[in-house]
């Protein structure tokens, strides 16, 4: 089967586990997408779980202007095909939280070259790129606290009043913290480097207590 029949196949197996409800919901809520099916992010993990991995087919999908094929490609994208030269293409996709986190967690997470894609991606002014980057890099094993310092003063000097790169960067500096104990000692002095705002504002009241459970 080409890209086009293989996508029909998946759709007609997304499509069984429909719920209009869910999806009017999730219009009402600002999650838009072009079309929407209403299918849980759990049941799309299920039914692409048996694909094999397919870069090009990812891709594909991901161009549709439909939510649960953009989510399927976040799965079906080999991590190893990631590089710096196709970080736009991904980019370009992300149009809500829902994406941002499916693709951190789906692919992003487990790429080579984090770190790059952290010193890009939290730069943009677009807030959920950057919390796609910060969310990726907290669970990602080659991310470097020198690095993720860098992306935490970008992400929060480019989006000064976002609560969702507030959430990614306590991710991010909880997961460094627990895997370099110089983190905790240096993290005062990054937060004085940061203007004052409601996004650092939001960081400082969440690691005030998030990091006491951190050894």
């Amino acid at each position: 089967m080409d890209n086009t029949q293989r996508m029909i196949e998946l759709l007609g197996r997304l499509r069984k586990q429909m719920n209009g409800a869910v999806a009017e919901s999730m219009a009402t809520n600002g999650e838009q997408y072009g079309l929407n099916y209403g299918v849980s992010v759990a049941t799309v993990r299920e039914i692409v779980a048996s694909e094999a991995k397919d870069y090009e087919f990812a891709k594909y999908l991901y161009r549709q202007q439909v939510r649960e094929l953009k989510l399927a490609a976040c799965h079906i994208a080999d991590p190893k095909s990631v590089d710096t030269h196709e970080f736009p293409f991904w980019s370009r996709g992300i149009r809500n939280a829902e994406l941002a986190e499916e693709l951190a967690f789906a692919l992003l997470s487990k790429i080579y070259d984090i770190n790059s894609l952290m010193g890009i991606w939290t730069t943009e002014s677009n807030e959920m790129v950057a919390y796609s980057a910060l969310m990726a890099a907290s669970r990602n094993e080659r991310t470097t606290s020198e690095v993720a310092f860098i992306a935490v003063e970008n992400a929060v000097k480019a989006n000064p009043h976002s609560a969702y790169i507030a959430d990614g960067v306590v991710a991010l500096v909880c997961h460094i913290a627990s895997r370099d104990k110089s983190v905790k000692v240096g993290l005062p002095h990054l937060l004085e480097r940061i203007a004052p705002c409601p996004t650092k504002t939001k960081i400082e009241e969440e690691l005030a207590w998030r990091l006491e459970y951190i050894d």
